[in-house]
């Protein structure tokens, strides 16, 4: 149904950009604002000509490049602003968040203290120093010390003018990146008691509610920004999502909002531009949306296009990737990670690539570039269990185990599923050593075996039921725990019996199931023969391993006692 979004949407006529140029600034900020970014762009080149002493028409010029993600293009338009005027404070707040792109966090904090400086009775230096704290956004979140940067800095700039209402706007948008709501919402509203007509502000109360899953307040704000300016487009976009999560979260609301999101982010294009930026944007919905198969179609047409942008390969990539098209993604992955500018990677980019590699079978590399993107992000945990499945593949069991611990220890999300990975991985790392033909041979890591037992004993305890395979692993490295294996003290006998009990109740056995019921009744044969020297159920438990599977070793060699080597029946 997601995919009935791209349909309508491609389904537009591309448009050229506007030619109407502004005659005030004030235009060019209101097109800033409802994100038409060509429109805007055109307006600002005419000013920085017809009003080329004016360092605020390059200021403003350089944060349309800013926005879209040219930080080169931006640096160059704002230090023609300082060189019309050497103390322009917001050209030098531009050329902080320039450097702030760049990942060049001392030139940033440099510029910015130089516009801090310079701005003087202007509020204007620091609502964009404000605002470029909070460029570093991933997924809705902005790093914890950037978004306290943007809230100081934006605090000051109130000071120096209680009536700014886009400062208001901005310590509100900070505020919500840390879900700091409540006092998000009151900026909001005390931007609209300055300017009932601030439809950011409406659209920005409006996406609180989106991420609180109140979907129907979040309607409504929206509803109120376009009673305010009809041609918002921003409203639309962030409708269209908000229908989007509101289909994916009732699933009985799908169809219609799948349809609803479709037609807002139709009238959001055709209020903006169909620029490459513009379809960029479209592909960063496609992505939220999880519309893939349209995603990888659209940014292949992109980068075919004439001025494509390198970007469009990071969407080739996941596109291809979540369609299982891993040539193809891995291909586009090296391609942008090669030849995009180093600072315009960000830490799922490597996450993907990672995983482009694993499934290209390229294991190792895959591992490297998983745990390169742990190290850079240490909040990515979901990556461990891939990891951990990698490195068990090579039969790294160890580290496989270590990697499943380390997923248990740091996420909320770990399933039973993932300890009886961590239980496996760490019992097999064990019998890897104990049965291990190196010379000389490593001593066994009993530790491992302890390890192993608090994962699987952890299963059984938070299980609805006992689970038949747990119960088999607990017997095993309960055996491991013998000081002799040949004379048994019974350690493994209450899980081997829990087995056959768990086993012998079902309808149905599996071929595997036999040879592990042959497995747990042989155990309990040795442990009547040796331990308790009880011939009687020696031989009843012998004979049950027997008739499970008949090549049962243990079992073979007790008849042949028996039977004075003979074949016993």
């Amino acid at each position: 149904m997601i995919s009935k979004i791209s349909k309508i949407v491609l389904a537009l006529t591309l448009v050229g950009s506007s030619t109407v140029f502004a005659q005030s600034i004030a235009d060019a900020k209101k097109a800033i604002d409802a994100e038409q970014f060509q429109k805007a762009k055109s307006m600002l080149k005419n000013l920085t000509v017809t009003q080329g002493t004016k360092d605020e028409n390059f200021f403003y010029l350089g944060w349309v490049y800013i926005l879209q993600d040219y930080p080169d293009s931006a640096k160059t338009i704002f230090q023609k602003g300082i060189a019309v005027n050497p103390k322009s404070a917001l050209n030098y707040a531009g050329l902080g968040a320039a450097a702030f792109l760049d990942k060049d966090k001392a030139t940033a904090t440099t510029n910015f203290n130089q516009a801090v400086s310079l701005a003087g009775k202007d509020s204007k230096p620091y609502l964009y120093v404000g605002r470029a704290y909070l460029l570093n956004d991933e997924d809705g979140k902005v790093p914890a010390a950037d978004a306290n940067a943007a809230i100081n800095v934006l605090n000051k700039g109130k000071l120096v003018d209680k009536k700014d209402a886009e400062i208001l706007v901005a310590l509100g948008d900070a505020l919500r990146t840390q879900s700091k709501n409540t006092d998000a919402l009151g900026n909001y509203q005390a931007a609209l008691e300055i300017d009932p007509k601030l439809a950011h502000a409406k659209v920005a109360t409006g996406v609180i509610w989106k991420y609180a899953n109140n979907f129907e307040s979040s309607e409504t704000e929206f509803k109120n920004a376009l009673a305010i300016d009809p041609n918002y487009g921003p409203a639309y976009r962030e409708w269209a999502e908000t229908d989007v999560r509101w289909a994916l979260s009732d699933p009985k609301m799908a169809s219609v909002k799948i349809k609803q999101g479709a037609d807002n982010y139709r009238k959001y294009l055709s209020l903006t531009d169909m620029s490459i930026e513009s379809r960029l944007r479209y592909a960063d919905f496609l992505l939220y949306a999880g519309d893939y198969k349209t995603l990888q179609t659209e940014a292949a047409a992109l980068a075919g296009s004439a001025n494509s942008n390198l970007k469009v390969y990071r969407y080739i990539a996941y596109a291809a990737y979540e369609n299982k098209d891993y040539p193809a993604g891995l291909a586009a992955m090296n391609t942008w990670i090669t030849k995009a500018d180093p600072k315009r990677i960000i830490t799922r980019d490597y996450v993907y690539q990672g995983r482009l590699q694993l499934a290209n079978k390229q294991d190792s590399l895959g591992i490297l570039t998983l745990r390169k993107a742990l190290a850079l992000d240490t909040s990515k945990v979901d990556v461990y269990p891939e990891i951990a499945k990698a490195l068990y593949g090579q039969k790294k069991y160890v580290e496989s185990g270590e990697a499943y611990a380390t997923f248990i220890a740091k996420s909320n999300k770990a399933t039973l599923n993932d300890y009886l990975s961590e239980g496996l991985s760490y019992y097999k790392g064990f019998t890897e050593q104990y049965f291990s033909t190196a010379k000389p041979k490593p001593v066994p890591d009993t530790t491992l075996l302890v390890k192993a037992d608090s994962a699987f004993s952890y299963i059984q305890h938070k299980a609805s039921a006992p689970v038949a395979i747990v119960a088999l692993y607990q017997a095993r490295v309960n055996d491991f725990k013998e000081p002799d294996r040949n004379t048994s003290k019974g350690l493994a006998k209450p899980y081997y019996e829990q087995y056959i009990q768990l086993q012998t109740a079902k309808t149905t056995t599996s071929d595997n199931d036999k040879l592990f019921l042959a497995e747990a009744y042989a155990y309990l044969g040795t442990y009547y023969e040796f331990k308790e020297k009880d011939d009687a159920k020696a031989a009843e438990n012998y004979g049950k391993a027997r008739e499970y599977d008949p090549t049962n070793k243990t079992a073979v060699a007790y008849f042949s006692r028996k039977t004075g080597g003979t074949k016993g029946k």
